[in-house]
């Protein structure tokens, strides 16, 4: 590969990483409502999910060394892969891949879907006794995730589709 086209994806990747870094840190006051989910399914969408799994993979490291590292961020880069490997699958689908409201509507899923994985990997990190509880207790957070990923989804779309379209996503350019 060309040396214009590795330093051109690595800055793409670097801006898009940088988009969810300070995305993060401006809703931080709001628990779990952050553009992150729709800006790596958006990114996935336009760009394959190796890249996406790299921009999330570099954004939660990040922002964990503010926020606080733990095992926590590895499960979270973990749910979020799972959660990309699924929307590259369904964008295979013609009719998903046409449909914002399909998307927007996996965006809104990705959010219980997520609390549901994490919850996964605390019950057998943590032995936890149970699990359904341990879960249920955290699904008012995943709700306002979901809200989020809802409004981040059709507010960012427009703006992922026009870059898109002005070839700012190619890397062979």
């Amino acid at each position: 590969m060309n040396q214009r086209y590795v330093t051109r994806e690595l800055t793409l990747l670097a801006m898009v990483t940088a988009a969810c870094v300070v995305g993060r840190f401006a809703f931080q006051f709001i628990p779990n409502f952050q553009p992150l989910t729709t800006i790596f399914l958006l990114f996935t969408f336009y760009n394959g999910v190796k890249r996406g799994i790299i921009v999330a993979t570099l954004s939660l490291v990040i922002t964990s060394l503010y926020f606080g590292i733990g095992i926590w961020t590895v499960e979270q880069i973990l749910a979020y892969a799972i959660i990309l490997l699924v929307f590259q699958f369904l964008k295979k689908i013609p009719v998903f891949q046409k449909s914002l409201i399909l998307q927007v509507i996996f965006a809104v899923v990705a959010g219980f879907l997520y609390g549901f994985i994490m919850s996964i990997f605390d019950y057998f990190i943590y032995g936890m006794t149970n699990y359904w509880v341990y879960y249920l207790q955290g699904v008012s957070f995943d709700a306002v995730h979901t809200v989020g990923n809802g409004i981040f989804y059709v507010i960012l779309y427009p703006v992922f589709r026009y870059l898109n379209q002005r070839n700012y996503f190619s890397i062979e350019k």
